[in-house]
């Protein structure tokens, strides 16, 4: 890892000069980076404070201070949210979306001045190697919270969890009364449910609950991965994390099923030393059975 993060560290040195983020006025905006970002997130999106706070990951306390410098250049409102009054919602003004256009405008002429020199072949291979390097670091430093099954997280995650696989079963899939059951079992003290959060979207889930049948195991649960951030590691994060947890809850032997069509967790499963076994529940959805000892 000393070479890795030797490269990490480099990197990050380079490329926060070259991209002027050591400059009190980034980009000649007159705003020093960390400003200029928020500017940006709000102008793409516009929400409310704790919505920023969630998507940039920022202290309450600092964001209340960018917050309050845009607010004096006359650049953002900060009212009362329609939809809930105790809520802060924050917009642009016009001269906040007249900023936030002349921020676009700086930051295409700033990436083409880091670019154009190459050849597109070259080009090409640093688009490639960025989008990987964004992924696998989004992928790293998301972290895997235990929440309420049925809090607002979760309940976003599951339904895109039933969605896809409601897509890829070739008969579809019912969820029915699925979510009622996962606030029961997936809950403390016999269970858990953890969300990965990115940018303010769950992009990661998975719970596991406590068996009691004439073996008492735990039972991996309603594991999810967003499409984009597949390839990067997360999955197999994940799972490594839901064992812990089931190790935590006191099970030496962990169980899962999937279905047939679901090739890529499959394949994970055998990587991750699990050994299929027969039928041990009545989920008509399910066609492999795995175990695990811990």
């Amino acid at each position: 890892m000393t070479d890795v993060a030797a490269v990490v560290r480099r990197f990050n040195r380079s490329y926060t000069q070259r991209i002027g983020a050591l400059e009190d006025s980034f980009l000649g905006m007159g705003l020093p980076l960390g400003t200029a970002r928020l500017l940006f997130e709000i102008g793409t999106e516009p929400g409310t404070v704790q919505q920023l706070r969630a998507r940039l990951g920022l202290d309450s306390g600092y964001l209340s201070r960018l917050l309050r410098r845009l607010e004096r250049e006359g650049l953002v409102d900060v009212v009362p949210d329609p939809q809930d009054r105790r809520r802060r919602r924050v917009e642009l003004t016009a001269a906040g979306r007249a900023a936030w256009g002349d921020l676009e405008r700086r930051s295409e002429e700033r990436a083409h001045l880091l670019v154009d020199p190459l050849t597109p072949r070259q080009q090409e291979r640093l688009a490639e190697a960025l989008a990987t390097a964004d992924l696998l670091v989004r992928a790293a430093t998301v972290t895997l919270e235990p929440v309420d099954p049925t809090s607002p997280a979760a309940t976003r995650a599951m339904a895109a969890y039933f969605a896809e696989l409601d897509a890829r079963f070739p008969d579809g899939f019912d969820a029915g009364s699925q979510s009622t059951k996962d606030a029961e079992l997936l809950s403390p003290p016999h269970g858990v449910f953890v969300v990965a959060v990115s940018d303010g979207e769950p992009v990661a889930c998975g719970g596991v609950q406590t068996i009691e049948a004439d073996l008492v195991y735990g039972e991996i649960k309603r594991m999810w991965v967003h499409a984009h951030w597949r390839g990067a590691g997360l999955g197999s994060r994940l799972l490594r994390h839901l064992e812990a947890l089931a190790a935590d809850l006191g099970h030496d032997v962990v169980r899962l099923d999937t279905n047939d069509t679901l090739l890529e967790a499959i394949g994970m499963y055998h990587r991750a030393g699990y050994a299929e076994i027969e039928r041990y529940n009545d989920n008509p959805y399910a066609r492999h059975f795995f175990e695990k000892r811990l």
